[in-house]
């Protein structure tokens, strides 16, 4: 039984490393700030602080999987949002026909600069520098120097407004609770099914006692948050959006052919094309994905300061790359998850959270920052270079 627990710990240790750390560190500023990292109105504003870089981090991973980097998002996300605000406060645009238009561009923007790294096999790196210059230049020329603002109440709602709950509900949000209680048992759900498979094919299974433990900590940890969330205005609608994302692209990467083409191109451009992955076509496509989410992202970011600015999206990319590695995505491409990249996001929103709670100044907080992701990237080459020994 011993032996079963070390090889289950050693084979998800990629997995459950940083979440680990997610856990301890939110012990760790819980403890230190006392009680308030915790309290119903600092974890929504965790949730609202972090959203679009979270967004960010799900196409990153995307894009460090297939071997590439994308420095431009900060920037495409800062140009989406100016183009935005001057749709809808300048010329009136209804904000769901702006929203659209505003995603198509991001999907524009993501297509010509996929397209010089896919087909005229310019280093991404080099693309994207030239696409950050480019777009900030571009957000500057669109406002003129100067905030665009407000926006409208409805577009606003997307990353400050909250889901409705049932009338004469009380003190606690029931909806957040009933859709926590929901969540728990469509995990149970998906688990039994998936050892209900690998019985039926008789493939190598996980422990019962490591299943059961599993969703007893994982069930416990979304109700303790759904009642978190329930004690304050409940569940945001970014939260939702964030949701949706995170199972959509979760799915794609873990059960479909293209998921698997993305691993493969990753792992070994050469034979993925052997093997008949249309590379430079797969290249492509995650290079507009980027552009979609990274615009996105801008639109959240925009609708949470209720204003387009000349200087959003600083850093963003830093903050998306540095999520991805954390969570566990290699260096040298073909590995990460998306529920990885997230916990990889979470991990640095806790910590500038929490260092902002504690009062340390933003010196100290980049410098914390900066060894925590050479540490993540130091362990994840020490766990490569372990196995292939």
């Amino acid at each position: 039984m011993i032996e079963t627990i070390k090889t289950a710990v050693k084979s998800n240790i990629r997995q459950y490393g940083m979440f680990v750390a997610l856990v301890l560190i939110m012990l760790l500023f819980e403890i230190i700030t006392s009680g308030t990292l915790m309290k119903p109105l600092n974890i929504t504003n965790l949730v609202l602080q972090n959203s679009y870089i979270l967004i960010l981090a799900i196409g990153m991973l995307l894009v460090i999987i297939t071997g590439h980097i994308d420095l431009s998002v900060g920037s495409v996300a800062a140009f989406v949002g100016a183009v935005s605000a001057i749709m809808m406060v300048n010329y009136h645009i209804p904000f769901v026909v702006a929203i659209i238009l505003s995603i198509i561009i991001g999907a524009l923007v993501g297509a010509w600069q996929g397209f010089w790294v896919a087909y005229v096999r310019i280093p991404a790196f080099i693309v994207t520098l030239a696409g950050m210059l480019l777009f900030r230049g571009l957000t500057m020329l669109v406002l003129n120097g100067q905030s665009v603002a407000p926006f409208p109440d409805g577009f606003r709602a997307i990353s400050t407004g909250f889901i409705p709950d049932l009338p004469h509900s009380g003190d606690l949000h029931l909806v957040t609770i009933l859709l926590g209680v929901m969540l728990s048992i469509l995990l149970i759900v998906f688990e039994w099914r998936r050892i209900s498979i690998e019985k039926k094919y008789e493939l190598k299974s996980t422990p019962l006692f490591v299943v059961i433990a599993k969703l007893v900590i994982l069930i416990a940890v979304i109700n303790y948050f759904s009642f978190i969330f329930a004690s304050y205005k409940g569940l945001p609608n970014i939260f939702i959006l964030l949701f949706i994302l995170i199972a959509i692209y979760s799915f794609v990467m873990k059960k479909t052919i293209i998921g698997r083409h993305i691993y493969a191109l990753g792992g070994n451009e050469k034979a993925a094309k052997l093997s008949g992955v249309k590379t430079k076509k797969l290249t492509f496509w995650v290079f507009v994905n980027m552009g979609v989410l990274a615009a996105l992202a801008g639109l959240v970011f925009s609708a949470r300061l209720n204003a387009a600015t000349p200087k959003a999206g600083v850093n963003f990319e830093l903050d998306a790359i540095a999520a991805a590695f954390i969570g566990g995505a290699s260096a040298t491409g073909g590995v990460g998850t998306v529920i990885g990249s997230i916990v990889g996001g979470l991990v640095m929103g806790v910590m500038n959270n929490g260092m902002s709670l504690v009062g340390l100044g933003i010196d100290y907080q980049q410098g914390i920052k900066g060894l925590v992701l050479l540490f993540a990237v130091a362990f994840d080459l020490y766990n490569k270079n372990k196995s292939s020994h």
